[in-house]
């Protein structure tokens, strides 16, 4: 009798998550309807966003009053925002995979390990506008004279590699920051898991005359495959809500796709941000229900990554290791 109360706290706590997730997904619903109906489908296919002229009278469309020339659609950002995030998960991956196994495994001062994790770990909070400036001060200019002409004369066979090179704002900047943003997280959690690895997975392995290096790629890692999909899954989260440290490098572009690498782009958590100021001037407030539905649209996107790393996670986690 005495546990019932405590175990109907421990419910309704556990229950406010879930709960503030729906509450959340229900006001961004109700908020951007208006703008729901009114976009429909061109919202996701169009490329060119316009306010319109937010100073003469709005007319009617669709039922709906909005400044003269608006026009919502977001398929730029959305790509922006998939490509930045992809080619951070490609530069932070291997990484971090690198950095937990230096950290579980290969390092065998004990007192040093401690130290390197802290600091390993200490990267995941330093707050994004810090990687933001670093990007604006360093890595811009790094981009625009050293690592993209570079690129350039080594990969420039590929289409994605050529081009014109610009200021060094654009889609390799904010990768570049995002993974750096993204390789404590990824690295942190798999040193965890491969910490957590049975000493007798290690040492049957050993038995049979592995090398070390065998036995980190042939017992241990694909003992936490889970463990790493499950981190990658955490760092594409951060790397696709990232907003200020994106915005501080991407160049901002509008209404026109990255034709390489070194393009400026926009992503949709920085674009609401950048343009919330400006959309709260028009007197329809169609603009500001728009933004709400990029919101909507980037939640969404986040759940359904959740949904796919839980799926793929637990394959792994019952595939038998090679």
């Amino acid at each position: 009798m005495t546990l019932r109360p405590f175990r109907i706290i421990l419910v309704l706590v556990t229950s406010l998550i879930p709960l503030a997730l729906l509450a959340i997904l229900v006001f961004l619903a109700r908020y951007s309807w208006p703008a729901l109906t009114f976009n429909g489908w061109h919202f996701l296919t169009g490329h060119t966003w316009s306010l319109g002229n937010l100073y003469a009278d709005p007319v009617k469309r669709r039922g709906v009053l909005v400044p003269i020339g608006a026009n919502y659609g977001i398929l730029v950002f959305i790509v922006g925002t998939l490509l930045t995030s992809a080619i951070a998960l490609i530069i932070a991956v291997p990484v971090s995979l690198g950095v937990a196994i230096f950290l579980a495994e290969g390092l065998r001062s004990h007192r040093l390990k401690a130290p390197l994790s802290f600091v390993v770990e200490m990267l995941a909070a330093v707050p994004s506008v810090v990687y933001g400036l670093w990007g604006y001060a360093v890595l811009t200019p790094l981009v625009a004279h050293t690592l993209g002409p570079g690129l350039r004369a080594v990969l420039g066979f590929v289409p994605f590699f050529s081009g014109p090179i610009g200021s060094g704002y654009g889609l390799l900047a904010a990768s570049i920051v995002l993974s750096l943003m993204v390789v404590p997280i990824i690295a942190a959690t798999v040193r965890d898991a491969l910490a957590r690895v049975p000493s007798e997975t290690k040492e049957a392995a050993y038995a049979l005359g592995a090398t070390h290096f065998e036995v980190v790629r042939r017992a241990m890692l694909p003992a936490v495959r889970g463990n790493i999909i499950g981190a990658g899954i955490l760092g594409l989260g951060r790397a696709l809500g990232e907003t200020m440290a994106v915005l501080m490098v991407s160049g901002g572009a509008l209404n026109y796709f990255p034709g390489n690498i070194y393009s400026p782009i926009t992503t949709m958590a920085s674009f609401i941000v950048s343009q919330l100021d400006s959309a709260m001037q028009d007197p329809t407030g169609m603009a500001v229900r728009s933004l709400a539905e990029i919101a909507l649209i980037l939640f969404i996107i986040s759940v359904i990554t959740n949904i796919i790393a839980r799926l793929l996670t637990g394959t792994s986690r019952n595939a038998s290791p090679a």
